[in-house]
């Protein structure tokens, strides 16, 4: 039996990005397990933040942005140079599709309805969104090839700017959605 802590905000949102990433600089200093962190940072800003605070941790960062064209056509949430930014440090950026919408949205919003991976998504969602995120970005990076499954990473999430929720999973590929394993919430806002 082990006792953890979790930390939970009054609320979602951007204002928590840096006491999420102490709570997973905490839960890492007691960790020897744990090598791959998936942050989803659409700017790569949080991305940043988070390798100020790990650096010299031995920790493999991957920045997971949304797909192009997500905001506008032929457009892009990262830049350029926020790209070279983060090569430079080594962290590896991904542009996805994202694994529970993607192109089934492109479905729904012409005839529609909803796709089974909507109530995955919306069930994830009871807890909060930056856990949809995590649980969804493991998945993507999975099938990216950038981590390997059965190996447990922290996915760290939020929604729109900054990060509020984190947790200590195993990924898998899109194939086997419902092998995915959550085995700890880092933090997640209560409300």
């Amino acid at each position: 039996m082990a006792r953890k802590f979790i930390t939970y905000f009054e609320k979602e949102g951007e204002n928590y990005t840096d006491e999420l990433i102490g709570a997973v600089k905490d839960r890492l200093e007691n960790s020897n397990h744990i090598k791959r962190i998936l942050i989803a940072s659409a700017t790569g800003e949080s991305a940043l933040k988070l390798y100020d605070a790990l650096e010299g941790m031995g920790i493999e960062i991957i920045n997971v942005t949304h797909h192009m064209g997500f905001s506008g056509k032929n457009e892009s949430d990262i830049s350029e140079e926020m790209i070279e930014k983060l090569e430079n440090v080594g962290i590896k950026t991904l542009f996805g599709l994202h694994a529970f919408s993607g192109a089934a949205r492109g479905v729904t919003n012409k005839y529609g309805g909803y796709s089974p991976l909507d109530v995955v998504a919306d069930t994830l969602r009871m807890f909060s969104h930056g856990i949809k995120v995590g649980a969804e970005i493991s998945i993507m990076a999975a099938d990216a090839g950038l981590i390997p499954v059965g190996e447990e990473i922290i996915a760290i999430g939020g929604r729109g700017h900054g990060v509020d929720s984190a947790v200590i999973l195993t990924p898998v590929n899109a194939k086997d959605l419902f092998k995915l394993e959550f085995h700890e919430i880092i933090a997640m806002p209560r409300d």
